[in-house]
């Protein structure tokens, strides 16, 4: 469902004479339905950057980028908003909203815009944020008026609210108490369960060891590196 090929990433510093820093090589890495991949490394090895150019927010050198039957390091914009839309979802460490929307229409909002009913949508979208214990005296204030774990929350509900066949989470069990975080890996285990395909980054071992497949350590892309993956 997610598969990587020969990807390469430099960026351009052009605050310093246009210095290029090549930041990933020769990147491998396939990622099946249902199975769960966690990405590993020190900070600053690439982690961050794989998954931004899967999503198509950052252009690979070179390579191919698939997801599904779209190449995303060649697609245009418009195939990478369909992407989104039907495909792949993104769960981010941070809450990313549009200020006065309703902490319900946000969570509900990737359902709407793929055509289902507001009634479902907005039903799916209350039972989400019941489950991930967002009180609903809250559900029609805006999400950025929240704390940090509720906003996180907030968007681990948007990220699951479509059955997108693949996901890509960037530490979803972060800053979330024990109660949350088993909530949200059993999101995880249900995703899998339908089929999902889904590469992360999980730095709670625990977590890791509970829903992932495999591990993929991304310093083995670091040009220069002569590590392999697990």
């Amino acid at each position: 469902m997610i598969a990587i090929e020969n990807v390469s990433k430099t960026f351009t510093l052009h605050n310093q004479g246009a210095a290029v820093i090549k930041v990933m090589q020769d990147a491998q890495l396939h990622v099946e339905p249902g199975e769960c991949v966690a990405l590993t490394g020190a900070s600053g090895a690439g982690k961050s950057t794989l998954m931004r150019m899967i999503y198509g927010n950052y252009l690979a050198a070179s390579g191919r980028i698939f997801v599904g039957d779209t190449d995303v390091a060649q697609a245009d914009p418009r195939q990478i908003l369909d992407l989104r839309r039907h495909t792949l979802g993104y769960v981010s460490q941070f809450l990313r909203v549009v200020p006065r929307v309703p902490t319900l229409n946000v969570v509900a909002d990737p359902l709407l815009s793929t055509g289902t009913t507001e009634a479902e949508a907005l039903q799916t979208a209350g039972d989400l944020l019941a489950r991930l214990n967002i009180p609903e005296r809250l559900w029609m204030l805006s999400p950025t008026t929240f704390s940090g774990g509720e906003q996180q929350r907030v968007n681990i509900a948007r990220g699951f609210a479509y059955p997108y066949p693949a996901l890509l989470l960037d530490e979803p069990t972060a800053s979330l108490d024990a109660t949350n975080r088993d909530t949200v890996l059993t999101l995880i285990e249900e995703a899998k369960a339908r089929g999902a395909a889904i590469l992360g980054i999980f730095h709670d071992t625990a977590a890791r060891d509970r829903i992932c497949d495999r591990v993929v350590d991304v310093t083995c892309f670091t040009p220069g590196a002569q590590s392999v993956p697990a």
